[in-house]
Order: C-alpha cells, then sequence, then structure tokens
C-alpha cells in the first residue's frame, strides 16, 4: 500500500486537525450510527488512521463493545492512540491484505474510507470475510467520483494548472479511485460475502477559510508527498489551490458537496 505508507511525518497531526472536520467526521458518525442498529460486540477497525470512526463508535456504543482499531501505518496509529487511550480499544498495527487475527471473530468489521488504498481490493474483502462470524457484517465507505466533492475537485484542477507537465493526481488516482458502485458489489460478491446493499449519502464540508481547505488538501494528505516531489513548490500549491477555493466558494467560511458511497456486505 504504497500510498498509506506516506501518512508520515507532519502529515498524521495536519490530517487530523484539518482533514478530520474537513470532510472525515461526518461519515464517521453515519458509520457509528449505522452500527449501534447491527448491535455487534467484537468490532474490528481497519485503515483506523488517526481514529475519527473509533472515536464516534466508542461515543455512540455500549461500553461492553470492544474494538481493535488498526492500520498499516504506524504514525497514524500512534497519534490516534495519544488521542484516545480508552480500555474498550486495542491499537494494532496490521495489514488488511493479511490479517493478523483467526478466522470468525469478529461481529463487524469497519472501514471508513480505506478499501481505496487496498492494492488488492478482493483479497482484503475476502479477508473481511474471513475473521467475520456467520452473519456478520463489514461496512465501510468509499469517495464517489472526485467531479461529485467539489473542493478534492477544485483542488486537484488547481494543481493541474500549477504543474502542467506532471500533474500530482493523487486524490483522483487513489482516494477518489474506487468509486464505480457496481465494481465494489461483484469484488464483494466474489469474495464471498452473501449480501451487499450499498447508499450514496451527501454531505456539507465547511471549512473556516478556503486557506484551511487548501492547507487540509496539499499539505495533510500524501498529496503533499507528489508535490514536494515537483522541486518541492508546498507553498505555491497551497497558495494556488487557496487561490481556486475563494473564487469558486469565497474568502470567508466556505462550504462544498462531498458525497460517499456506503456499502453493507452481509457473510
Amino acid at each position: 500500500m504504497e500510498d498509506d505508507k506516506l501518512f508520515a511525518g507532519s502529515i498524521p497531526e495536519l490530517y487530523d486537525r484539518l482533514m478530520v472536520p474537513l470532510i472525515f467526521e461526518p461519515y464517521a458518525l453515519d458509520l457509528a450510527d449505522r452500527l449501534v442498529t447491527i448491535g455487534p460486540r467484537e468490532i474490528l477497525e481497519l485503515a483506523a488512521g488517526t481514529g475519527v470512526v473509533t472515536r464516534a463508535m466508542t461515543s455512540r456504543l455500549l461500553e461492553s463493545v470492544h474494538i481493535t482499531a488498526t492500520d498499516l501505518n504506524q504514525p497514524m496509529l500512534d497519534h490516534a492512540a495519544a488521542l484516545q487511550p480508552d480500555s474498550q480499544i486495542a491499537w494494532r498495527q496490521a495489514d488488511a491484505l493479511a490479517l493478523p487475527f483467526e478466522d470468525e471473530k469478529f461481529d463487524a468489521v469497519v472501514c471508513q474510507f480505506g478499501a481505496m488504498f487496498f492494492p488488492d481490493k478482493i483479497k482484503a474483502h475476502r479477508e473481511a470475510h474471513r475473521v467475520l462470524k456467520t452473519g456478520g457484517h463489514f461496512l465501510f465507505n468509499v469517495w464517489d467520483r472526485i467531479a461529485e466533492n467539489d473542493f478534492a475537485h477544485v483542488v486537484t484542477e488547481a494543481l493541474a494548472i500549477l504543474f502542467p507537465a506532471d500533474p500530482p493526481r493523487f486524490m483522483a488516482r487513489t482516494p477518489h479511485g474506487y468509486s464505480d458502485i457496481e465494481t465494489i458489489r461483484k469484488e464483494l460478491l466474489v469474495a464471498g460475502f452473501a449480501q451487499v446493499s450499498i447508499e450514496t449519502v451527501e454531505k456539507i464540508s465547511r471549512a473556516a477559510t478556503p486557506r484551511d481547505a487548501a492547507t487540509a488538501y496539499c499539505q495533510g494528505t500524501p498529496l503533499r508527498n507528489e508535490i514536494e516531489a515537483r522541486n518541492g513548490r508546498l507553498e505555491d500549491a497551497t497558495a494556488a489551490a487557496t487561490e481556486a477555493l475563494a473564487r469558486r466558494f469565497g474568502t470567508g467560511p466556505i462550504e462544498g458537496r462531498i458525497k460517499a458511497h456506503v456499502i453493507l456486505a452481509k457473510t
């Protein structure tokens, strides 16, 4: 998972401070609320990142529920664990393609905006299926295509103008690169799931200023690594993204559409 390994350095802190409230918190609460209706006792979280879904789950679920929160990237887990030292949660580094857990251990597997990073989607889905109990649920979400997500789209287009010979395409390639509903459904069925339901959920992304949103995308995600690889022009890129967002949404507090698919697969 080459892109996932790039969540290091100052990225975890910026990601949690700027990116999480910008686009991740609304969907984290959505997943946690859906879990309440499922009622699992033992949960495995994949690609936990800095713990936004983990925190949402502990705020919504009973204290008797145990959560094993995993991520491939240790710096992200370290940041998450520091934010929430909770005996209800076990933090563990793990690869979603080779989970270090026995068969049929969990009632639910949860993953927020992580499946897009899995280099072999079907293998990851099979691993989720393997560790789920009979009748267990795999609940996850993925972003819709980038054109349906305003801030990400505007930032990507601004960087394409700044770097015309070699545009940094991380956002379109990876976070928004697993958006075809029928492909997702087919791959889950191939992985062994018996039932698959998919709902597209639209929400609003808000930032205090265009600069905050530009900094979140350009400096708080692995997009930063692609920008820095192009002569280290991180400030130029952030400024260009800021200007583009301000032209589209205004110079004060801004709002934009975000859209994601929420998938529930049952064994």
